[in-house]
């Protein structure tokens, strides 16, 4: 009997992604030859403030098609960038270390990538816009930062915050979030300080959360460091940063 509740409830809960992902629109734009496939909201042409969501290292994933969907309820047209492009996702971790450390290293390549989405964004209707980046997605939130790219805010969320020290810092135009998982281990507090230093150099208008016992993945929850209470406060402050940027 208890397998058979499992089964139910395991299918359902496959029905119901299904169902939410069926709620996005595939987009297909490029990058030159490169063909990138993104994903845009079913608000997409109406006149609204818009969200490019940045996902992690494995490329658009369920926790990035969850906030899409959670934005578009709030009122904001949301697109899912493809930084990769087809035939470039990764299927597992080493993979995903290695060509998100290719993006990093070539950051301009990066930096492209997220204007183009933001590009697609725009046509869907968007007219002020804002990043939200997890992970790996977080490094480029930053990075759209870095690039001066038109946000009005970008938020990383448990992402990666070096960059290259060889890399002098710079103005940064717009304001900044960072949600940070206080047991990162990916991210050693001299990188959190290297960050201040870099945003208070760039005179940029910033604030750092810090979310205890909580380690890098802590808002996905099919991950096995996934903090509930976290996450919500974390999705909360999220909300209240683009409600700020974008609505006032």
């Amino acid at each position: 009997m208890k397998m058979k509740q499992l089964f139910s409830i395991g299918f359902l809960t496959l029905a119901l992604m299904s169902v939410s992902a069926q709620q996005l629109k595939p987009v297909s734009y490029a990058d030159g030859t490169q063909k990138l496939n993104g994903l845009v909201t079913s608000n997409a042409g109406k006149k609204l403030q818009g969200v490019l969501i940045l996902p992690a290292w494995k490329g658009i994933d369920n926790e990035a098609k969850q906030a899409a969907l959670d934005l578009e309820k709030a009122g904001y047209i949301a697109f899912i960038a493809d930084i990769y492009g087809e035939g470039n996702v990764p299927t597992d971790n080493g993979a995903a270390a290695k060509i998100a450390g290719q993006y990093k290293q070539d950051y301009q390549a990066y930096q492209k990538r997220i204007a183009l989405a933001l590009e697609q964004l725009k046509k869907a209707g968007a007219d002020k816009v804002a990043v939200i980046g997890y992970c790996f997605g977080g490094t480029g939130a930053l990075e759209a930062a870095r690039a001066q790219l038109p946000v009005a805010g970008v938020i990383s969320i448990h992402g990666g915050l070096g960059k290259d020290a060889s890399r002098p810092n710079g103005t940064l135009n717009t304001k900044i979030l960072i949600e940070h998982p206080a047991e990162d281990q990916s991210v050693p507090q001299e990188m959190v300080n290297a960050l201040i230093k870099e945003m208070n150099e760039g005179k940029a208008d910033w604030q750092i959360y810090t979310y205890a016992y909580s380690k890098h993945t802590f808002t996905n929850p099919e991950s096995k460091d996934y903090n509930p209470v976290m996450a919500k406060r974390a999705w909360q402050h999220t909300l209240m940063f683009l409600d700020e940027v974008l609505k006032r």
